[in-house]
């Protein structure tokens, strides 16, 4: 009897639930004085139900499938090299008897630097300058000499005095250039850096006297993988910032990338031209270099919308008669919850966005985000 009783419960919850899930089946509607309106009412009420019989529809959201560029962002590390720089060295040997050596000064092309012991080197252009001139004036009495009709001096004498008037000629130049030599000058504009010479030092040849920076206009190094290559072109601007300016962004321009990739690093090495007039970036800083490119327009869904089975990534979209067909979908992009995708899926078809791990091809379906709204203008 007790089992009885608890089959007979177990019955009723049964039934129960089949009723909840299901409705009331109609051979059974007549026999508890249902008719076929009050059925159908009971249907509506109890709306769609998810997992019913073989033509319930399943509840999703759908929306219509659009496009949209995507922004691809190449983030990178480089350094900050001034476009003009110099590095000053010593021609001659000597003692250091002046210096214009300040650190950070400002300097013109010309700007005499520093200057050696020349005592040497101008008495020896006086001696040079002398036999020049020596030289000069045996020329002018020869020459005087032969206009007046004095045969003595010869055609070969001639030649003679004419090239010895030529190899002083060479030998003053010489002695000119040694004196200036003596004093070293800025071969470009720009700012001095650190020197540790002072006077009565004695330099020998080769010596690094000082660097110059002309940093008005910067160039970014930095190196770009192989697989973003696509993106260099000269002109392409590019974004960059630096830890000493947090949240400031100055703007550059591609000028120059090598022709191959490095053997070891698989990364090819750009140079980006930044204006730096205000002066406000340093040589050798570190940047952080952003560049950007935007793709042709592409299919854009919520990650939701794409399911996996053994061919692959797809989409179900929805046909005229509310029935599902999965399609292939290749994702391209990921960006947080979005995803863009290769899809040969129109624009503007429905596309199921959430509840798309529970269809089957051919599934009714229903929008449930439609009818909330249709039942809220109601």
């Amino acid at each position: 009897m007790k089992n009885l009783l608890v089959m007979s419960t177990t019955l009723v919850i049964l039934m129960g639930a089949y009723v909840a899930s299901f409705g009331i089946p109609a051979p059974l509607a007549p026999i508890i004085g249902m008719d076929e309106a009050d059925q159908q009412a009971s249907q509506q009420q109890d709306g769609p139900r998810r997992g019913g019989g073989r033509n319930s529809a399943t509840s999703v959201v759908m929306n219509a499938l659009e496009t949209e560029s995507y922004t691809i962002v190449l983030r990178t590390i480089g350094s900050a090299v001034s476009k003009r720089n110099a590095t000053v060295i010593t021609s001659e040997t000597g003692e250091v008897v002046e210096t214009n050596l300040r650190a950070n000064a400002f300097v013109e092309k010309g700007d005499v630097l520093v200057r050696l012991d020349d005592q040497t080197q101008v008495l020896q252009y006086d001696i040079a300058l002398a036999e020049l001139k020596q030289a000069q004036d045996t020329v002018e009495r020869y020459e005087n000499l032969r206009q007046s009709g004095n045969s003595t001096i010869t055609q070969v004498t001639m030649s003679e005095a004419i090239l010895a008037q030529q190899l002083a000629e060479a030998n003053a130049g010489l002695a000119k250039i040694a004196v200036e030599d003596r004093t070293i000058k800025a071969p470009i504009s720009g700012r001095l850096g650190l020197s540790d010479i002072d006077l009565g030092d004695v330099l020998s040849t080769n010596d690094v006297v000082v660097e110059i920076d002309d940093s008005t206009t910067l160039l970014a190094e930095f190196e770009v993988p192989e697989r973003s290559i696509g993106l260099l072109v000269e002109g392409k601007t590019v974004l960059v910032g630096t830890p000493s300016f947090a949240g400031r962004t100055f703007e550059g321009k591609i000028v120059a990338f090598d022709s191959r990739l490095d053997t070891v690093t698989r990364s090819a090495t750009v140079q980006a031209e930044v204006d730096n007039s205000d002066g406000m970036l340093w040589s050798g800083m570190t940047l952080g270099v952003r560049m950007l490119e935007e793709t042709d327009p592409l299919p854009v869904l919520p990650a939701t919308a794409i399911t996996w089975n053994r061919d692959g990534s797809g989409i179900w979209v929805v046909d005229g008669d509310g029935k599902t067909i999965r399609k292939p979908a290749t994702i391209r992009y990921r960006d947080g919850d979005r995803v863009w995708v290769d899809t040969d899926v129109t624009v503007g078809t429905s596309v199921v966005v959430e509840g798309a791990a529970k269809l089957r091809d051919g599934a009714n379906v229903v929008d449930v985000a439609a009818q909330s709204v249709g039942g809220a203008r109601s």
